[in-house]
This record gives structure tokens, C-alpha cells and sequence, in this order.
């Protein structure tokens, strides 16, 4: 499933967490006489010049990679290990190294590095709200509210810490204590982006659209740079069916933050839709880029390359798809699809047509208008054509085969015939017997007495006979 980045710690990366750093500091501690250092009982220990520069250094490199809009991960590590390895003590600079971590999917890292933070630095409190954050993404709810009250213990006037309560609210349900509680936030902190945001979606998952579109220009003109105002700017135009400007909201979304999910997804789709498959594989990439385990993104990409004709490249996404997520039916359907009409196997596709409708549920569970008993019936259909093909070609096979056997029995026959014996010329032809008991046949030189000679037939008369030469060929016609 996509992992969600979390809004504390990009807020606490890009704003609070790191100007703070600067402000609250690394330490600076107090010469004493002797040269020897003192801290205050509750405050961290001194931090060295030396890890102060480079901590400063890290800073500077995540503002301007922020304003070019092109975080390179590897470079601000380095640099704030960097400042951690100068002195062990930097909170902040673990925190950071924290939130770095958390933005590239590696959770357990990242709540190692605000553990560690926190243990350098217990009123680093954007640490413990990054991992209150953490606990209610994994599930644990009870946690993360075990955590934002700890902190409102320690800091009654923690305006975030409601804010981020109240979200949890929402999403259960309770839609009057959210609002109650960012309201709540707003009063101690008027600038926190994070209770508007509580407020606009709840606005919006009840449809007060104008309501919601409303709170998020509001939160807007505090920071017109988080993209998720941006995204639920274009979730309300969709519903206020105004899709070209949604659209225009979401690139927004990912032209302030360029790896920001939600709206990615959204832009493959509606590229998809569109039949702009290489619009929408450079958005499903950007999608993997963030979570490679994204199921549902290996299959879209599966189908923006079928439809640049690359069917080789999709088969493979739809394999990587399914090892993914193995109850995604949509899987079966798409290759279904792929074999049925492109790749000339409709009997398997038949197959897989029938596990998608088995796993959808059912032939009832699914509406009777659902292409998918379209496609079965076409490839039914084929495979039968295909069938019907082959029994005509066994036939006229097997009766091509009947006629050669005639046509040789035949041959066998005339070759028979033909050789027969016949008198050769010249030769006297055996007397003829006479029957039992009887005269003998009379010769053929002494005719019976009574017999009358017969006259020689006249020749026939020839008509202006032709002189013909023997060397001519004949006219005869054979």
C-alpha cells in the first residue's frame, strides 16, 4: 500500500524543525574560570564551534535544494552526519537525519534517529510528534494519542500537538471534536497550517465545498507551498466537476513538491483516461520512486505501456503486480485482456477472465452491463471459431487422404490391366477343339459344301482424293 509521507515531518524539515534548530540551537554553553564548562541542570550540553558551522552548512544546502525543488538525499546525510560526527550532542542534526529518512520510506531508521534526538534533547518536540505521527500511520492510534497528550502535559499551549489530536479525531469519525480541538489549535496558534488542514477536509468529506475551499485558500496564504493545500484545492473542483482546473491544482501540488504522491496519482489517472500513456508512466514512476511496493502503480504502469504498445514491458508490471498484492483482481482482467487481443491466446484469457469475475464476487456481485462479459463472450466466441476451424481442416485432411488412397488403388488397377499377355505376330493360333461327342469344326481352308463364296467387299470410293506427303504431320486430334 502507498506510504504516506508525513505532513509533521516535512513541516518539522522545512519550517519548524529546521529554523528552530538554528534558533533553540545547537547549545552554547557558559565558560567558567578554569576553563571548564557548566550547563544548567535541564539543558543539553554545550556544542562544539566547529559542529555549529557544519550543522549551519547542512541548513543552508536543504534551503537551496528546497527552493530548486530537487532534494538530493545522499548530499544533505552527509552533511548533517557531518555535524553529528563534530559533536555526538546535535539533537537537531539526528532529528533532521530522522525526517531525511522518513522521506525516503525508511520508518524504522527514523524512529531511531527521533528516539535518539529526543534523548539529546527531550524539548525537541518535533521529534516526538514525527513519531506519534508514525504510530497512527501504522495503526496504533492508542499510541499516538498517548503521545500528543504527553506532550500537552508538558506544554498545555502546544497549539500543534491539538491540531494533530484532532486529526485523529476525524479520522474516526468524530467530526465535531476534530473541529473543536483545531479550533482549539488555531486560538494558540493562528498560523498552524496543520488545524486548517484538519478543518478543510472535514469540511470536505462532509461536502461543504465552499466551506472547505474557503479554510484551504486561508491556510494558503500562510504557505503557499504545501502541496497538500493545493491537492484538496483540486479534490473540490473534481466534485465541482471543473476537472481541467483540478488538474491544474494537482501539477501545482507536485511542482511546489515534486515527489508528493496523492496528487501524482490522481494526474496518472486522469492522464490514463486521456490515453496520454507517457504522461501517465513519467507520473507512475515518480510514484514507484516513493514506494516501489505500490501495487496498484506497477498495474497502472502495466497499462500506460500497453498502450504505447510496449507488451512485453506491461506483462512484466502485471507479474510484479500480482507477487504485490495477489487479491488484486484487476490484475486478471488486464492480462486477461493483453492475451485475449494482442497476444493470440484467447482460451487462457478465457481462464483469467473468469477468475477475475470469481473474485469480484461473482457473476451477481457484478453489474450485468460490466465489460467483462463482453470480452468473455468475444473470446468464447474465437476459441470456438478456432475449434470449428480445426475439426473443417482434420476434414478435408482426412478426405484429401481418402481420394490419394483411390487415386493409388486406381493407378494399381490400370497398371494390372495393362500388363496382360497378347499373341505376338506371326504366330499360329492354336486349333480350336471340337466339343464332346461332336464334328469337328470345319477347317478354315475347306468351307462346308453348301456354303456360297463371298465376294470381296467393294472398296470404298474416294471423293477428289487429297494427295497428302508422309512426311506432313497428321490433323488428327487424339
Amino acid at each position: 500500500m502507498m506510504r504516506s509521507l508525513l505532513l509533521a515531518a516535512l513541516a518539522a524539515l522545512f519550517a519548524a524543525g529546521c529554523a528552530g534548530s538554528t534558533a533553540a540551537g545547537p547549545g552554547t554553553g557558559t565558560g567558567t574560570p578554569g576553563g571548564k564548562t557548566s550547563a544548567k541542570a535541564n539543558e543539553p550540553p554545550p556544542i562544539s564551534n566547529r559542529a555549529k558551522l557544519l550543522f549551519e552548512d547542512a541548513l543552508s544546502a536543504l534551503e537551496a535544494q528546497k527552493k530548486a525543488n530537487a532534494l538530493d538525499y545522499p548530499s544533505l546525510e552527509r552533511k548533517f552526519k557531518a555535524a553529528l560526527d563534530a559533536d555526538p550532542n546535535v539533537a537537531e542534526a539526528e532529528y533532521n537525519l530522522g525526517v531525511l529518512a522518513e522521506r525516503q520510506g525508511n520508518t524504522q531508521e527514523a524512529i531511531s534517529r527521533y528516539q535518539a534526538a529526543l534523548n539529546k534533547k527531550p524539548t525537541l518536540r518535533q521529534a516526538s510528534e514525527n513519531l506519534a505521527v508514525i504510530a497512527q500511520n501504522a495503526g496504533d492510534i492508542a499510541g499516538a494519542v498517548s503521545i500528543y497528550q504527553g506532550i500537552l502535559k508538558i506544554y498545555p499551549d502546544d497549539g500543534n500537538a491539538r491540531a494533530r489530536l484532532a486529526e485523529i479525531y476525524r479520522q474516526t469519525g468524530d467530526q465535531e471534536k476534530a473541529m473543536e480541538l483545531a479550533r482549539a489549535a488555531l486560538m494558540r496558534e493562528p498560523q498552524s497550517v496543520t488545524a486548517y488542514k484538519v478543518m478543510m477536509r472535514s469540511y470536505l468529506e462532509r461536502k461543504q465545498l465552499a466551506m472547505a475551499k474557503l479554510v484551504a485558500l486561508r491556510a494558503m496564504k500562510i504557505d503557499q507551498n504545501d502541496p497538500e493545500l493545493h491537492h484538496t484545492i483540486g479534490l473540490i473542483l473534481l466534485q465541482e466537476e471543473k476537472k481541467d482546473a483540478a488538474r491544474l491544482s494537482f501539477k501545482r501540488a507536485v511542482e511546489v513538491r515534486a515527489d508528493y504522491v496523492p496528487s501524482r496519482v490522481l494526474l496518472a489517472q486522469m492522464d490514463l483516461e486521456a490515453e496520454d500513456y507517457p504522461g501517465a508512466e513519467e507520473h507512475l514512476r515518480r510514484i514507484l520512486q516513493a514506494d516501489s511496493k505500490n501495487a496498484a502503480a506497477h498495474l497502472n504502469l502495466g497499462i500506460a505501456y500497453k498502450g504505447q504498445g510496449q507488451l512485453d514491458k506491461a506483462m512484466q508490471e502485471y507479474d510484479e503486480a500480482e507477487k504485490l498484492d495477489p487479491k488484486m483482481a484487476a490484475v486478471h482482467l488486464n492480462r486477461a485482456i493483453m492475451l485475449h487481443r494482442h497476444k493470440g491466446a484467447p482460451e487462457r484469457a478465457i481462464e483469467l477472465y473468469r477468475k477475475y469475475i470469481a473474485m469480484s464476487g461473482g457473476e451477481v456481485a457484478l453489474n450485468a452491463e460490466h465489460p467483462i462479459f463482453g470480452l468473455l463472450r468475444e473470446a468464447e466466441s474465437i476459441v470456438q471459431a478456432q475449434r470449428e476451424a480445426v475439426a473443417a481442416e482434420e476434414q478435408q485432411k482426412k478426405l484429401e487422404e481418402l481420394q490419394k488412397q483411390q487415386q493409388e488403388l486406381m493407378k494399381a488397377e490400370e497398371a494390372k490391366q495393362g500388363g496382360t499377355v497378347t499373341p505376338a505376330s506371326g504366330t499360329d493360333a492354336p486349333a480350336p477343339t471340337a466339343p464332346a461327342g461332336g464334328t469337328p469344326p470345319p477347317a478354315a481352308n475347306n468351307p462346308p459344301a453348301n456354303a456360297q463364296p463371298q465376294q470381296p467387299a467393294a472398296a470404298p470410293q474416294q471423293k477428289n482424293p487429297a494427295k497428302t506427303d508422309p512426311a506432313e504431320p497428321s490433323d488428327d486430334i487424339f
